[in-house]
């Protein structure tokens, strides 16, 4: 479990986070959302050790984040940030390797390998494996980065909009993904989300932020409310249910 308890932080004096506590549970999908500027992306660095708290602590399963040793951590939590930039000419296979580092410093064993595989057939990406990363779209980029959070086999695995430039095809794939991770391998998923009804398909657990502080958590029967959704957003959004997934009509 990840506790993050009373997290702040402030750029120029200006809070943008504020006293911000929530647990994450093992072996769920969390979703974070809220409008743009609420926090969601820098409690997620917090919670990673990407980004120090001004104050408040972060516990990985019960365990201060700060006494973790860096090469621990980075076998217990991968993180994939919104903006993905390298310098080097990579293919699609050499960047998922990437995610072997904690475990071989880059010197990769056939066991690092096997992993390698793996992730880039979860991703179906195994045709464009050889191709270089300035090759491919903004989509199939974040695909292959994905990967990479996949090969580094953590407990838990945090992704910061992972749908930023896929079309609906390939967001569907994402989510189906990140769900059978959980489901079938018992990963540990957050992920900060904006489409809400992605949110409400896949998620176990939704923390709502606003403002820099979480206004509401709870389920996805608690969350996505006529009621809640106003609460987080303002404005008025009519819930329908369709193939038993709650969907939220925000376009009319």
């Amino acid at each position: 479990m990840i506790e993050a308890k009373h997290l702040s932080k402030s750029y120029g004096g200006k809070p943008v986070v504020e006293g911000v506590s929530l647990r994450v549970e093992k072996g769920k999908m969390t979703s974070f959302i809220g409008p743009n500027g609420a926090g969601k992306s820098t409690v997620l660095s917090m919670i990673s050790r990407l980004l120090a708290q001004d104050s408040g602590e972060v516990l990985i399963e019960g365990k201060e984040i700060g006494q973790w040793k860096s090469n621990e951590l980075a076998r217990k939590i991968s993180i994939l940030k919104q903006s993905n930039h390298i310098n080097v000419r990579l293919t699609v296979r050499e960047l998922v390797s990437f995610g072997r580092f904690p475990y071989s410093q880059g010197k990769l064993t056939a066991e690092d390998w096997k992993h390698v595989d793996e992730a880039i057939r979860y991703m179906d990406m195994q045709d464009m494996q050889g191709k270089y990363l300035d090759q491919l779209s903004g989509g199939q980029n974040q695909r292959a980065f994905i990967a990479m959070v996949i090969a580094q086999n953590t407990e838990y695995i945090l992704l910061d909009e992972p749908l930023n430039n896929l079309d609906m095809k390939h967001s569907v794939q994402i989510m189906k993904v990140l769900r059978r991770l959980v489901d079938e391998l018992g990963k540990t998923v957050v992920l900060v989300i904006h489409d809400i009804n992605f949110a409400s398909c896949y998620s176990d657990h939704i923390v709502a932020l606003k403002e820099g502080k979480v206004v509401r958590e709870g389920s996805v029967d608690e969350m996505i409310t006529t009621e809640a959704l106003k609460q987080i957003y303002e404005m008025d959004i009519a819930i329908q249910s369709i193939n038993g997934n709650r969907i939220c009509v925000y376009f009319t």
